[in-house]
């Protein structure tokens, strides 16, 4: 027996898209995570990411986050990132003050474009971006990575095959507790309405979204109210406080077209839960209800399952080949995690791209983020004017 040594001489090849992106904090890391397992872990890839640039206002910062991630380069000014002819896709994940312009401007330059949620500060800057995507004819996608959960996503399927019937109720929270007093959180550009735009309402905006993709229809009107416990919060450098002009809180009733009702909950001040992002759909022959904390679990009750006595909520442990992305990864029951939806979501995006698919329905386009955003600003009017407020446009 003779032993050969092979060399890679039949490499897979794939073509390269050469990526931009702004911003180097939370989202640009998970962001950045998912570029580089795309080639390797979405096999064979559609397109291979090339880490072109990174982009943020803090040098010392965003060069460390390009040498950290292995960019080939960094800028501090987004207009000239994106006058770089290397770069095709645009991955914005900056404050939401910097979202319009900038994705405005790549469309312009016929780069397709990735924008964090929420697509704008408001329905007016959302729509700005709306059409300028659709006048270059580039593919945008809001990163509502959500939807890229095989939980989620087999609860969406579930549901579009008629399984659980007609739809009657959607419920959907999303708590964290990372602003309480005690935890002596500083005044941050979230607390900024002329940066963020509105506070809880747009940081979970993902139960807009998720209950507009699980029922395949928008939401028709918002009853709803809001609320600041905190109006001053001491600024970073100790140097005073700043005014807090974004709600802490929301809750509204809300009805979809297609008839079904239900609520939105979200808080900033849920003392223990730190990132308890549920829903629940109830149809005529069964509900479905997931915890992103326990993302690999669906709790699935069919309502006239048998025997009788057993009938309830069951978990069902989504780790199997068979169910969404799931093949990609590990053998049943070796669960994955909040990051594997960011893979799933640009592997789509790229797909798109180099395919010329239309990004939605399993993504987020930049209708949907528009529609959010009218959800959002919906449920502002209808807590300062008391009345209920059609969302249809």
């Amino acid at each position: 027996m003779t032993n050969e040594f092979f060399t890679e001489t039949e490499k897979f090849q794939a073509p390269e898209i050469g990526v931009g992106m702004l911003g180097y904090a939370f989202m640009g890391k998970a962001h950045t995570n998912a570029l580089l397992k795309v080639p390797t872990m979405m096999y064979p890839p559609a397109v291979i990411p090339k880490l072109v640039a990174v982009c943020g206002r803090n040098e010392d910062a965003v060069s460390e986050m390009a040498s950290r991630f292995g960019y080939t380069g960094y800028y501090t000014d987004w207009e000239k990132m994106l006058s770089d002819e290397r770069i095709q896709l645009f991955d914005n994940v900056g404050p939401n003050d910097v979202h319009e312009e900038p994705c405005v401007m790549a469309a312009g330059e016929g780069i397709h474009i990735l924008c964090e949620k929420p697509l704008a500060r408001n329905t007016e800057e959302s729509k700005r971006m709306w059409d300028a995507v659709k006048a270059s004819n580039v593919k945008g996608m809001v990163a509502f990575n959500y939807r890229f959960v095989p939980a989620v996503r087999l609860a969406r399927d579930l549901i579009a095959s008629g399984a659980l019937g007609k739809i009657y109720h959607f419920r959907a929270m999303y708590l964290q507790d990372w602003i309480l007093p005690h935890f002596e959180t500083p005044y941050l550009w979230r607390h900024n309405k002329e940066i963020s735009g509105s506070g809880a309402i747009g940081d979970f905006s993902h139960i807009i979204d998720v209950g507009a993709f699980l029922l395949g229809s928008r939401i028709r009107s918002v009853q709803s109210a809001m609320k600041t416990f905190i109006p001053e919060r001491k600024l970073m450098d100790g140097s005073g406080v700043g005014v807090v002009d974004v709600d802490d809180a929301f809750a509204s009733v809300i009805e979809f077209e297609n008839g079904a009702i239900g609520t939105l909950e979200g808080t900033r001040l849920a003392s223990g839960r730190k990132n308890y992002h549920v829903f629940e759909v109830n149809g005529e022959k069964g509900s479905i209800a997931w915890n992103l904390e326990r993302l690999n679990e669906l709790e699935v009750n069919w309502a006239e399952s048998e025997p009788i006595e057993t009938r309830g909520f069951q978990a069902v442990n989504v780790t199997e080949g068979v169910h969404p992305w799931i093949s990609n990864w590990w053998p049943p029951g070796h669960i994955i995690g909040w990051e594997h939806t960011f893979v799933h979501e640009i592997a789509h995006l790229l797909d798109c791209i180099v395919n010329d698919k239309p990004v939605a329905p399993e993504g987020a386009d930049f209708e949907d983020g528009y529609n959010a955003c009218v959800v959002a600003d919906a449920i502002v009017e209808s807590s300062e004017t008391g009345r209920r407020v059609d969302c249809r446009y």
